[in-house]
């Protein structure tokens, strides 16, 4: 175990903003990582868990209390049920995968991250969640002070939701367990329009894992989603905003002020999401609002390659971030009467 004191957080994040924590804790082992949590808990001193950092966005001012980077090791693959523990690079796990010829979760390729930030987030991408695969999620509650396994169906999965992430202060994952499939070297099945369209095969066929892989890869560079040191518009956290899912009140409202904003041929995205509720895209509704492709003049601005990418080009503070995130999700709501939701976790600020 490694600490140090008033350690630079923004270099242990892919926006590279944020000032520094008062202590940081670096832990290799799963029993590192529960002595770190219960001394802060006995202690009183507030906890920050980090891990690949492509999902905070931390104060100039930093954090006042003990940083924990998560930097665990362990990949346990034995037929096609995979282990992770939560320190491992989810991008070089995915990888193992297809090279093992499995299927289910190549779709979420290039991802930045730790594996065990996967389930907090239910992270997915390209017509894959991880809420399909996990089997368990073993963590340490530190209500109870114990280790606990979590079946998949008691981690609360929903769109870009889990349990982990309804009660942050409780859980610290520790391992991710995953089933996937042995579909002869072929990939899940196809979901998602554009990754079908590219690779040339109907929604719903299988292709090889690792043309589903690559094609992700191709697809997610060229969104300035796989992370680049020399490309600043990988100088994010991905998708900043998530895609709103609105009841149907507020979907009816939001296609009159489009029609309204637009003109009465506008026809915005809308997907299925549970009964009574309809998902449309944050995508289109900064496009639409006027929010562009490298929208800004300023040190933080739109992504050059994607309008859901908030990105530091080289100079940012995480003000200038929330000030343009502001600027972004006060237009929005103006001209759609949507309110954007940052999927990113704020630290020290709120958006």
């Amino acid at each position: 175990m490694q600490v140090t004191h008033d350690a630079p957080l923004a270099p242990l994040t892919t926006f590279r903003l944020g000032g520094p924590a008062d202590r940081l804790v670096t832990a290799t082992t799963d029993a590192e990582v529960v002595t770190a949590v219960r001394e802060a808990d006995r202690e009183g001193t507030p906890l920050l868990i980090v891990g690949g950092g492509s999902n905070l966005v931390i104060a100039d001012t930093g954090f006042r209390g003990t940083a924990l980077r998560i930097a665990t090791r362990g990949v346990t693959l034995d037929g096609t049920a995979l282990e992770l523990a939560a320190g491992e690079v989810w991008s070089d796990a995915v990888a193992r995968t297809v090279e093992a010829g499995l299927a289910g979760v190549e779709c979420l390729a290039g991802i930045p991250g730790s594996a065990g930030a996967t389930p907090i987030q239910n992270v997915g991408a390209y017509g894959q969640e991880v809420a399909e695969t996990i089997t368990e999620v073993v963590a340490y509650d530190r209500r109870t002070g114990e280790t606990v396994t979590l079946p998949n169906e008691a981690c609360g999965f929903s769109y870009r939701h889990s349990r982990f992430k309804a009660d942050p202060e409780r859980y610290v994952v520790l391992r991710v367990r995953f089933r996937l499939e042995d579909a002869g070297g072929m990939s899940a099945p196809i979901r998602y329009a554009e990754t079908a369209r590219v690779l040339g095969v109907p929604a719903g066929e299988r292709v090889p894992v690792e043309a589903a892989r690559e094609t992700v890869l191709k697809l997610r560079a060229g969104k300035g989603m796989v992370l680049d040191p020399e490309d600043h518009d990988t100088w994010s956290a991905g998708s900043f905003f998530t895609n709103p899912i609105l009841d149907e009140a507020a979907f009816a409202d939001f296609v009159k002020r489009a029609a309204d904003h637009l003109g009465p041929d506008a026809v915005p995205p809308a997907f299925p999401a549970g009964e009574g509720l309809t998902k449309t895209s944050a995508a289109w509704l900064i496009d639409r609002a006027g929010f562009t492709k490298g929208y800004g003049t300023g040190p933080a601005r739109i992504s050059t390659k994607h309008t859901l990418a908030l990105t530091n080009r080289g100079a940012a503070t995480t003000q200038d971030l929330l000030t343009l995130a502001r600027e972004v999700q006060d237009g929005v709501r103006e001209a759609f009467g949507v309110t954007l939701v940052n999927e990113p976790v704020t630290v020290g600020v709120r958006l």
